[in-house]
């Protein structure tokens, strides 16, 4: 019975390790991969004043769940970019989301917001931006917490494309995708003529 036990617990073993390998990956992206990437995106210039983004977010199956539209204004003043987020759900929920983010200078920041647990923190180079940060999130009437790893590239025509990925305990719980523009850019204005 002894051996039995043995085996038993080695299969067992071996089984999580091999879960825990697939649950992390076999890498992550390196922000340091985007250095020489144009254009070059500095997020405190280019969310300073307007910006409007649509997103959604998708569960871990790929199903859309929630579709949004957020309009934003941010200001730079002693070296912390301000950023006042409005969210208008496609169910008609409004939420709000102010995110006080410090540069720190050669590409690193840091942030907070009311449902930011601790710090944010952030790195840029190149065309892309990475955010990681835990957030407090109400979900079926409980708050979770839920960690993002956000990942933003700025295109050719001003456009800045979002995909983060929402996980809990390393298991993915979803991906969130949106779209940013600045009102007047030069896509806006080639499709007003």
């Amino acid at each position: 019975m002894s051996g039995t036990l043995t085996t038993t617990w080695q299969s067992s073993r071996v089984w999580l390790l091999t879960l825990l390998f697939m649950l992390t990956g076999c890498s992550t992206m390196n922000i340091e991969d985007y250095a020489d990437s144009e254009p070059s995106l500095k997020i405190e210039e280019y969310f300073a004043g307007e910006t409007v983004a649509w997103g959604m977010f998708q569960d871990r199956f790929g199903n859309v769940q929630k579709r949004f539209k957020v309009l934003m204004n941010g200001e730079v003043k002693d070296g912390v970019l301000t950023l006042n987020e409005d969210f208008i759900y496609s169910d008609g929920t409004e939420s709000n989301r102010i995110w006080s983010v410090k540069i720190i200078g050669d590409g690193h920041y840091q942030g907070t917001a009311g449902d930011i647990v601790g710090r944010a923190i952030g790195r840029s180079a190149g065309n892309a931006f990475n955010f990681k940060y835990q957030m407090r999130l109400p979900i079926s009437g409980r708050e979770w917490v839920v960690t993002f790893d956000d990942w933003m590239f700025l295109q050719e025509d001003g456009v800045l494309l979002n995909v983060a990925t929402m996980s809990k305990w390393g298991i993915k719980l979803g991906t969130l995708t949106v779209a940013f523009e600045k009102p007047g850019s030069q896509k806006a204005k080639k499709n007003n003529h």
